[in-house]
């Protein structure tokens, strides 16, 4: 068995119908791994899936529709993930939103509500779903996608960028917590990445330049350069590395 085998996981991804979730789900079942795709809408859902099982030449992946703002919809979503794969022992948090972009001090409470439930709460909710079952194996691992937004302050994301460094912080609690039933959690920190969710970010060519040029790799960075990261936190060669942050951003937090 290598390193990155992943024959006989199972993986559960949130967000996994575009960008790096996307990205993530494709490498994982690449390497064996039985996969569920999952976001809000289901024709997404199954189009990635049937993409991957194509791919794979086999069933390597399910399609299971979940909106993660909802307890009951997060519940269901790891009670479907068990019927059609008996269990759970990659969970990868990687759905995320940012409904607004601007000053910190001028969000809308409503805004701040969103961005905090969905990028913390909704991961704090799946863990405790699914943590019970790896702690009974003596075996699992959490893979949460946060941001090098969560390692610096933002005139135009800050509380974007408060949700992702939470996300470090319940790496490193599931981390202590459960690391006597070998069960790890770790988070993996994008930079800028070319997705649907940072276009604000990439789309203009002047915010581009800004956001590039001081940056070793002057580059912006793909989906698929994230996804390897996912496959080394879920496989053997990963058994080792807990609660820490893995940061995958061209350099940027160094230049």
């Amino acid at each position: 068995m290598g390193l990155f085998d992943l024959t006989g996981k199972v993986a559960l991804v949130t967000g996994s119908t575009k960008g790096i979730g996307e990205a993530i789900a494709r490498r994982l079942a690449e390497h064996g791994a039985n996969v569920v795709v999952s976001s809000r809408k289901a024709d997404a859902c199954a189009k990635v899936a049937d993409e991957i099982n194509r791919q794979c030449g086999h069933e390597a992946a399910v399609p299971i529709p979940c909106n993660i703002n909802y307890k009951e919809q997060l519940q269901n979503l790891v009670a479907q993930t068990r019927t059609q794969w008996g269990k759970i022992d990659v969970l990868v948090c990687n759905a995320a939103l940012n409904p607004y972009f601007g000053p910190q001090m001028s969000i809308p409470d409503e805004a701040f509500d969103k961005i905090m439930g969905a990028n913390v709460r909704s991961n704090h909710w799946l863990c405790q779903l699914v943590l019970p079952e790896m702690v009974e194996r003596k075996d699992g691992s959490i893979v949460i996608v946060s941001s090098i937004g969560g390692m610096k302050g933002s005139a135009v994301l800050g509380t974007y960028c408060i949700s992702k460094a939470a996300d470090f912080q319940l790496a490193r609690n599931i981390a202590v917590e459960y690391g006597p039933h070998n069960v790890r959690a770790n988070c993996i920190a994008p930079g800028l990445i070319k997705t649907d969710f940072a276009r604000a970010l990439w789309e203009n060519p002047d915010i581009l330049e800004y956001s590039t040029s001081g940056t070793p790799l002057r580059r912006i960075g793909q989906p698929d350069e994230i996804a390897g990261a996912a496959v080394f936190l879920a496989s053997q060669a990963g058994t080792f590395m807990t609660g820490q942050a893995i940061v995958i951003d061209g350099g940027a937090t160094i230049a």
